[in-house]
């Protein structure tokens, strides 16, 4: 007992003396200082160099000159930008007159063109050990190509309702009419919906209070068949003038074709929640990619910039050059948009997803174009592939398009398992593709080409393709 009484003695007298480490670490020191920018980091941050330490600084651009402001908090040392010196040529005006406040595009003071060779270079850099990379496939109109728009609902300064975008890492609803990356007439919508609220005394809904009605607007457009569907995410089923409200809004906007009303009463980052009632149309709209019809319901997972998606999948399906006699392994299959485009070039397509409601909406796709060499089925598609090669079945190609988490290992083994002859793997974030690329092809795959394409023009985000076969 003894010393038991005296180690904790010791140990109390030691923590001590940390916290006191910790708090004096916490000091806080600025300085300000004229640096050149080397480069730019993976969110297209400017990079320098200061006393050996790599900061990034939002809005620098490489080559410039420049102002900044140093913040050193303990070893974290951060920076932002005060004044430009010596302007990059790839510097333009930001057309947004809230960029730099909502965080949601990154690249606005860049020229497109800018934008392009940065997403170029940063691809190369990541692929640099498996090949050469083809020039990126870039958006001739990059403005308005959002095919979906989320709006947060709120109070304002003064008490007006206002509708928009979080500020960067708050919770503070920066007010937004027009967001020149989203389709136009859903901003008019979502507009006329905050007008509407006045008029019928509707409230937003306060999170913290965990009172009001509405808290999100949720709006899809089928680029090709222009159907609009308007979703309400409200804090309860109870609604005011519901009917009314409904009619105004179809009065102003006749082109919507279906309302749906989602409840989400949780304390909660999620936007949808579980319940929803449809309260005009049938709940649902469709819109026509590649050829192939798709139904979009409220919680489906359909890719936001329609023209680049296009040219996405195309190039995917041109670079895997399937030949009539192959089966295709869709992992991450969602609603069945890729499977069911190439459905028509392989002998048949199994789609994976562990998203129940994705997979309903997938085989009502097939069902709607017809298609009958696809299934899909509900599960962990590195599961199934191991569950194939026990079974002694064999795969040619397996069609891949993780989250922008990437694959796990387990999955990438199942893969390896299986040994398909390729393998083609579509990523929105290269940095854990090139993570997975390194396992991949360490186990007897070997890339065979690398295509960039712009789906997110003024953002860092870059879809980037990559086919491999076994060595």
């Amino acid at each position: 007992m003894k010393n038991s009484k005296r180690t904790y003695k010791k140990n109390f007298k030691d923590n001590s003396k940390f916290k006191d480490k910790t708090h004096k670490k916490s000091v806080s020191r600025k300085e300000t200082i004229e640096v050149k920018c080397i480069g730019m980091d993976e969110e297209g941050k400017g990079v320098i160099i200061h006393r050996n330490q790599r900061v990034s600084i939002p809005n620098l651009l490489e080559g410039e000159t420049a102002l900044v402001e140093l913040l050193k908090k303990g070893d974290n040392l951060t920076g932002r930008l005060i004044q430009i010196k010596k302007t990059s040529s790839s510097r333009v005006k930001a057309k947004c007159p809230h960029y730099g406040e909502c965080g949601g595009c990154q690249l606005q003071h860049m020229s497109y063109k800018g934008q392009s060779e940065f997403k170029q270079k940063f691809v190369q850099e990541l692929m640099k050990p498996y090949g050469k990379v083809d020039p990126i496939i870039t958006m001739e109109k990059p403005y308005d190509y959002r095919n979906k728009i989320h709006s947060t609902y709120a109070y304002g300064k003064k008490g007006e309702i206002i509708s928009g975008i979080y500020e960067e890492n708050t919770h503070r609803v920066i007010p937004i009419q027009r967001c020149i990356i989203q389709d136009p007439k859903a901003d008019e919508i979502n507009n006329s919906i905050r007008e509407l609220m006045k008029s019928f005394k509707l409230n937003p809904y306060d999170e913290v209070r965990r009172q009001g009605f509405l808290r999100h607007v949720l709006i899809k457009t089928g680029f090709a068949t222009k159907e609009v569907m308007v979703v309400l995410v409200t804090g309860s089923f109870v609604f005011p003038s519901k009917n009314n409200f409904i009619k105004a809004l179809l009065k102003k906007h006749p082109e919507i074709t279906t309302i749906v009303v989602n409840v989400n009463d949780k304390k909660t980052s999620m936007v949808l929640g579980e319940k929803e009632k449809v309260l005009y149309g049938k709940g649902t709209i469709s819109d026509i990619l590649c050829g192939c019809t798709f139904n979009i319901s409220p919680k489906s997972f359909y890719q936001i910039n329609p023209i680049q998606t296009h040219k996405l999948y195309s190039k995917a399906i041109e670079m895997a050059d399937f030949k009539s006699d192959e089966i295709v392994l869709d992992a991450y299959s969602g609603i069945g948009t890729i499977g069911l485009i190439l459905s028509k070039n392989v002998k048949s397509v199994i789609g994976v997803e562990l998203n129940k409601d994705a997979v309903k909406d997938a085989i009502k796709n097939a069902k709607i174009n017809n298609i009958k060499n696809a299934r899909f089925y509900e599960g962990d598609a590195g599961e199934f592939m191991v569950k194939m090669a026990h079974q002694g079945e064999k795969l040619d190609t397996v069609m891949m398009d993780p989250p922008r988490s990437g694959s796990d290992e387990k999955f990438l083994s199942s893969v390896v398992k299986l040994s398909p002859k390729k393998v083609i793997y579509i990523s929105c974030n290269p940095v854990t593709q090139a993570r997975d690329l390194k396992y991949l092809t360490k186990h007897g795959y070997r890339v065979e080409g690398i295509q960039p394409v712009d789906m997110f023009p003024h953002t860092y985000h870059v879809e980037n393709i990559v086919r491999l076969s076994k060595q």
